[in-house]
């Protein structure tokens, strides 16, 4: 089932969490000056997704287990970086029977691919304080672009908070399984707070 999704968030999440930090053109050279730097994503991080089923209902959860950081610079938003990383084997949904099913080698075959990963290829500011994040997502041995976006949230002199948003293709992983019954596409909604490292 949307398995898919559980990268995300990665990385997802993380990733594009970073490039919202800088988004804000609004914000004085002072404060782009005190948020730029390198960030630790934090645990109390929440990397939550949903997968739509025919006729209502579907699948919803989060990863309880991730990593990452994420790089700001101040002068050029399109220079920032994100590394996140996902660990299928976390997912959360709060039934035991589909969380067993989306680490089996139906879904994210968690025991062969422990990690689902995001990295950054692109940050574009959208807005004042917003931002799109393209990057590489791979998951099952399986790469493709994928983007996400970014809102910043909350900021003070040490960490910042971000509210990230993404669709993708299960299919794209080889995570299909279930379709059309089960949407093909997983939807992220994640919030990615980091501590300046």
């Amino acid at each position: 089932m949307r398995t898919t999704s559980v990268f995300l968030s990665t990385a997802i999440g993380a990733a594009i969490a970073g490039i919202v930090a800088l988004a804000p053109t609004s914000v004085s050279a002072d404060t782009l000056s005190e948020v730029a730097g390198r960030y630790k994503i934090q645990p109390s991080s929440r990397v939550g997704f949903s997968v739509s089923q025919v006729g209502g209902g579907g699948i919803t959860g989060n990863f309880k287990k991730f990593s990452g950081v994420f790089a700001l610079n101040n002068s050029d938003i399109s220079r920032s970086v994100i590394d996140f990383t996902l660990y299928p084997e976390s997912v959360s949904t709060g039934q035991a029977r589909v969380e067993s099913f989306l680490k089996s080698d139906a879904v994210f075959d968690s025991a062969n691919f422990p990690t689902i990963t995001f990295k950054s290829t692109q940050i574009t500011q959208t807005g004042s304080d917003t931002a799109q994040i393209s990057g590489i997502l791979t998951a099952r041995g399986k790469s493709n672009p994928a983007s996400f976006e970014a809102s910043l949230a909350d900021h003070s002199n040490n960490t910042i908070t971000f509210r990230v948003q993404g669709k993708l293709l299960r299919s794209r992983y080889g995570m299909d399984v279930g379709t059309p019954i089960y949407s093909n596409v997983v939807q992220f909604d994640m919030v990615i707070r980091g501590q300046r490292s």
